[in-house]
């Protein structure tokens, strides 16, 4: 058993934290300011070979594993929790369309997708189905040319922004084997998008419903086969859950940092307060905390990496630990900071904004729970 990393897995790790040093942390209080991401970052992202992180070498990715995946999404976190986590989103996109699509579905998406010069959105929750995924309502009815869409789409990251939209999509009966993959792409017919969502956190990332009436989709945007679209979605989440746990894990690190290095500077009574015992056990308590996170989610991903039966279980139980620890370090950093960490100048109330959806999205932390229970009895 060998926790180290490769040496190629230090360099990518290494590459995307310098990345994210140069071209996003400077940056990333004004994205949020602005609402939006500059789309000109994204083909910088891709020249890294970050655009396409587990699709084949064949169309232009960079066909790394899952663990690889974790590294790139923490050390961008680091820099922009937000930025990091809608990269992930994108690369979701591109790992499904890779699994599941025909060769002339990889050939005629994959590439731009890998370039970045298409942006990819991923759309699943509806405005009454959220957790309960399976129970989605929008309609994909046959035509002679392909499909016809009906329904909205909730929370999408990037709506109005993308450039593509992998959307799942009822083409048959009711329950989880009537669901579909299509890809919409932007400026389709009877494709329209809500006002963007006024958030907590995440602001650099539009979000918007993504709206469909009478929306043509043409037949070979299907990936895969009909009424398989929910287990295509399904393990897409497994990897979903895992970067969305190393984004709150980069940016839960980082907000650590910071606070170490903050407490050497500030002086209360006389003396540093890092001097003080009662703050050195909370500094120890985190920096346990997280590193035990970390471990976890390394092995997670190795799980997934290797097709272990328990795979889905594991992604589960990180994506809950990885995320409550890393929202609890945050805010606790916060708290360090004190007065000062409220202030959006010194960078921590942000990170606490950004990490809170990462208990939420990519299926509850409740939800997580009864994935981890139920498979622990059905054994």
């Amino acid at each position: 058993m060998d926790f180290a990393l490769t040496e190629e897995q230090t360099l990518i790790f290494d590459m995307a934290k310098g990345f994210g040093e140069e071209h996003i942390a400077p940056f990333a209080q004004d994205w949020e300011a602005a609402g939006t991401i500059p789309k000109a970052l994204w083909p910088q992202i891709a020249e890294l070979g970050l655009g396409g992180i587990y699709v084949s070498e064949a169309y232009g990715g960079s066909g790394l594993s899952r663990l690889d995946a974790t590294l790139v999404f923490e050390a961008l976190a680091m820099s922009c929790p937000s930025v990091g986590s809608f990269l992930s989103i994108h690369n979701m996109c591109g790992g499904m369309i890779d699994k599941f699509g025909s060769e002339e579905t990889k050939q005629k998406w994959l590439p731009e997708l890998c370039a970045m010069n298409k942006v990819f959105s991923y759309c699943l929750t509806e405005p009454g189905s959220g957790s309960d995924a399976s129970a989605l309502k929008t309609r994909a009815e046959r035509s002679n040319e392909g499909y016809v869409l009906n329904g909205t789409k909730a929370f999408i990251s990037g709506g109005s922004y993308s450039d593509a939209y992998v959307c799942m999509v009822r083409t048959g009966d009711d329950g989880p084997k009537g669901i579909s993959t299509v890809v919409v792409e932007d400026g389709t017919e009877g494709l329209s998008f809500g006002a963007l969502e006024k958030k907590m956190g995440w602001l650099a990332q539009p979000t918007s419903q993504v709206q469909f009436d009478d929306c043509k989709v043409p037949a070979d945007n299907l990936i895969g086969e009909e009424g398989k679209g929910f287990s295509y979605a399904m393990n897409g989440l497994d990897g979903g859950r895992l970067n969305i746990s190393a984004s709150a894990l980069g940016g839960a690190q980082k907000a650590l940092d910071m606070t170490v290095q903050y407490m050497s500077e500030r002086k209360a009574f006389g003396k540093s307060i890092n001097q003080f015992q009662a703050l050195q056990f909370r500094l120890a308590e985190y920096e346990t905390k997280l590193q035990a996170a970390r471990t976890f989610l390394r092995q997670a991903a190795w799980k997934l990496d290797n097709g272990d039966h328990e795979a889905t279980k594991f992604c589960a139980m990180a994506k809950l630990m990885v995320t409550d620890a890393a929202f609890e370090v945050a805010n606790g950093c916060l708290q360090l900071h004190g007065g000062y960490g409220y202030l959006a100048d010194y960078g921590i109330e942000k990170i606490v904004r950004d990490l809170r959806v990462h208990q939420i999205l990519e299926g509850t932390n409740e939800i997580m729970r009864l994935i981890i229970s139920r498979q622990m009895i059905a054994a």
